[in-house]
């Protein structure tokens, strides 16, 4: 009688195993086998870590292994499992690799198909086509768009971490990680030492080295003795932690009168303002999005403040990216004076703290919060909702979206909810940080988040111009080893363009994010459809770049780029393209890392052996 072998592998993290009964069986396209209960006498079967095997014989051969079966029942209470993944050896010695990668909850059944990645239009089989319907539908339940605040992309419907489906919960490691790390940030900042500091004035700026007397490193404590100085104050602009607001300056705008009487002792070339304006020497920083944001209040003891200041930069003969003129709000006259380097040290000073003070609170809550986080959640819905597991759209991007959807609940349960610690520590606490997301989102477009058309919009594409814009060149090689990944996996799967027109689930995905994702803001200008295989590219390269690279360019990780624990693709062109991706990302790491010796400011952030695969890890 016919034999297949049935491998079962348990995930390794926290809780993985399992003592409930587990219950398999084998269909083929000649027939079925008998529900198997897979249990070895005086064995501890799927023990965390555990790779099992079972023998079941059937009456006759059943053709061709379509799908495999798992259910689990209740022993004696109910035990979650965690299945890496099923392997069978048929009668004649071939092998199918069944993955999962998935918890087995309650008394659920589990239906799994062979590790093959395939197009809607691929499958022809009423089996195979009835099993991608099936997923979808129970996806579409269970993944439910939400709206968190108005104006905002749309989120899970999930107010708790409890809530989310137990696939997209953190592990338990991982969760103990989020809370260990938050406590240690804490910890680390003395903030519940300091606590007091936050919401009232400070006396001495003595407080910032109080503040972070415990973070020492190289770079640190460069910053630390260097922070006064206007070199450092313009560097920040290009590599610091959100080097996304400086922009090549072709005019001055009429609300910053800026003069060349003004910051002529600043100029170095002995041209007249104007004629460094032409020569595109000048650069700006203009923090308009902050205008009549609500300071925060939750203190009723203290008179928070916020700027909305304009800063113009200039760079010199030495190629340094240098300030020489800030307004602090956005209507100059006598109570909005322009603040000059030959001004009183502490006038200046104060000047560029309340233009890094308006940079904070762009930075957290746009560039990092909007422009990362909520918009990989957004991709990461859509892609549940409207991609099986068997689509090789679904396996290049789950190691990206996985986890984002929980720490961005974990997010709106401790940080950004009403008193959570945004509220306690930040100047937009208290409704001001979700003014700024639903001011950023009504000029947040779907071009802004492919890098390089982002660079060029801000004028500041140019090496030879800017020579130590490091996020800038650092961010297009690795824009490009992703993009070059993405043609290779894109290629062996879609034949043509005409081949994208026709896959109906790649067309939902892309319109999911549109209209739900995004609620159909025309003003955003993501696309409802592709119609070439370079648009499909293009798409997928800026879903994997904003939650990898440019997550990690402005909150910096620890985990590698490209680096897939779990084996989502078997086909062998496909673990090529894995390959040459690791390739040529590690030849840029060993780029960046040249660059970088003997530097007193190295610039690593985007360096792909640093930079983490997802916003969550």
């Amino acid at each position: 009688m016919p034999c297949y072998t049935v491998t079962v592998a348990t995930g390794s993290q926290w809780f993985a195993g399992t003592d409930d009964y587990i219950y398999l069986t084998l269909v083929g396209t000649e027939g079925c086998s008998e529900r198997t209960l897979l249990d070895k006498p005086l064995y501890n079967d799927f023990e965390r870590g555990a790779v099992d095997s079972y023998d079941i014989t059937v009456g006759e051969n059943l053709g061709d292994i379509e799908l495999v079966k798992i259910e689990k029942k209740k022993y004696w209470m109910h035990d979650d499992w965690y299945c890496k993944y099923i392997t069978v050896k048929t009668p004649s010695g071939d092998y199918i690799e069944f993955p999962c990668f998935r918890w087995v909850v309650d008394d659920k059944e589990i239906v799994l198909r062979d590790g093959r990645a395939r197009l809607p239009q691929d499958d022809k089989t009423r089996v195979a086509k009835q099993h991608r319907r099936k997923e979808l539908e129970t996806r579409q339940k269970t993944y439910r768009w939400k709206e968190w605040h108005p104006g905002f992309p749309m989120s899970i419907d999930a107010k708790t971490h409890k809530e989310l489906p137990r696939d997209i919960q953190f592990d338990s490691e991982k969760g103990v990680d989020f809370i260990l790390n938050y406590s240690k940030a804490i910890e680390n900042l003395y903030v519940n030492q300091f606590m007091h500091m936050f919401q009232s004035s400070w006396g001495d700026f003595s407080d910032f080295e109080r503040i972070f007397v415990r973070i020492k490193n190289t770079i640190s404590e460069y910053v630390m003795q260097h922070w006064r100085e206007d070199f450092m104050f313009g560097y920040q602009f290009l590599n610091g932690c959100n080097p996304v607001m400086i922009q090549k300056c072709t005019q001055i705008p009429e609300k910053f009168p800026v003069t060349h009487e003004m910051v002529a002792d600043c100029l170095e070339r002995d041209l007249t303002l104007e004629e460094e304006l032409k020569a595109g020497n000048l650069y700006i920083a203009d923090y308009e999005i902050m205008e009549d944001i609500s300071p925060n209040a939750t203190d009723p003891c203290t008179t928070q403040y916020l700027a909305a200041p304009i800063c113009l930069l200039y760079k010199n003969s030495q190629n340094k990216i240098l300030p020489i003129a800030i307004q602090l709000s956005q209507n100059p006259g006598e109570d909005s004076p322009i603040y000059l380097p030959s001004d009183n040290q502490h006038d200046w000073l104060l000047a560029k703290i309340w233009v890094r003070s308006s940079d904070f609170h762009v930075h957290q809550t746009v560039t990092h919060l909007l422009r990362t986080h909520l918009i990989s959640e957004v991709f990461g819905i859509a892609m549940f909702r409207q991609l099986p597991a068997v689509h090789p759209v679904y396996k290049l991007l789950l190691p990206h979206i996985r986890f984002t959807i929980a720490i961005n609940t974990k997010a709106r349960e401790q940080l950004i909810c009403e008193n959570g610690l945004f509220d306690k520590a930040n100047g937009t606490g208290g409704g001001g940080h979700v003014q700024l997301v639903q001011r950023a989102m009504k000029t947040f477009t779907y071009k802004s988040l492919c890098f390089p058309d982002a660079i060029k919009a801000r004028g500041m594409e140019s090496q030879e111009e800017v020579p130590y814009y490091f996020y800038r060149d650092d961010g297009n090689r690795v824009w490009e080893v992703v993009k070059s990944f993405v043609t290779d996996v894109v290629n062996i799967y879609y034949a043509s363009d005409e081949t994208v027109q026709e896959d109906d689930e790649i067309q939902a995905f892309i319109k999911d994010v549109c209209s739900f994702g995004m609620q159909d803001f025309d003003y955003c200008e993501f696309p409802k459809s592709l119609q070439t295989r370079e648009q499909l590219v293009e798409y997928l390269t800026v879903v994997i770049f904003t939650a990898s690279a440019q997550h990690a360019a402005i909150n910096f990780g620890q985990l590698f780029l490209g680096m897939y624990p779990d084996e989502h693709f078997f086909e062998k062109q496909t673990k090529k393209a894995v390959e040459t991706f690791h390739q040529k990302l590690s030849e840029v790491s060993k780029l960046i890392k040249n660059r970088n010796e003997g530097k007193k400011l190295p610039y690593y952030y985007l360096s792909p052996d640093r930079i983490p695969n997802s916003v969550a890890v």
